[in-house]
């Protein structure tokens, strides 16, 4: 776990996120990944950054340890890992289930871009310091 501020929100799969083995498809955790990097960010970022500028993935690194089933839980945390470098920013996302169990882990490397431009924009303090602790 990180030292940074960790965001938190609850998954429950549901028939639409089952597999034919039973549990959640490996591409509802890469959704899911990305639906909770995103909520962070709306919950997180100063409102005219959210106007100004939005995330894309550039590289997804996920390593499956475990499964739920329909009707199961999936806790995932996520924080901001280290500086940004240039408009690439990292981030941690871990998934456990209710007995604490880790399920999925990834790292995604997300670039910043200019809503207006379209252009990749450089990560400013004062973007990425709600993401931070105080006195970071």
């Amino acid at each position: 776990m990180s030292d940074t501020p960790v965001f938190k929100r609850t998954f429950v799969a549901e028939p639409q996120h089952i597999d034919e083995l039973g549990h959640v498809n490996n591409t509802v955790w890469v959704q899911w990944i990305q639906d909770l990097a995103t909520a962070h960010w709306e919950a997180a970022a100063e409102p005219e950054h959210v106007a100004a500028l939005f995330w894309v993935v550039i590289r997804h690194e996920i390593d499956y340890r475990g499964n739920i089933a329909q009707g199961e839980v999936a806790h995932g945390e996520t924080w901001i890992e280290g500086d940004p470098k240039g408009a690439k920013s990292l981030r941690r996302v871990e998934f456990t289930d209710d007995a604490g169990k880790r399920l999925v882990s990834a790292a995604t490397t997300w670039a910043m871009l200019d809503r207006e431009s379209g252009r990749l924009a450089r990560v400013r303090s004062e973007v990425i310091a709600p993401f931070r602790q105080r006195g970071d």
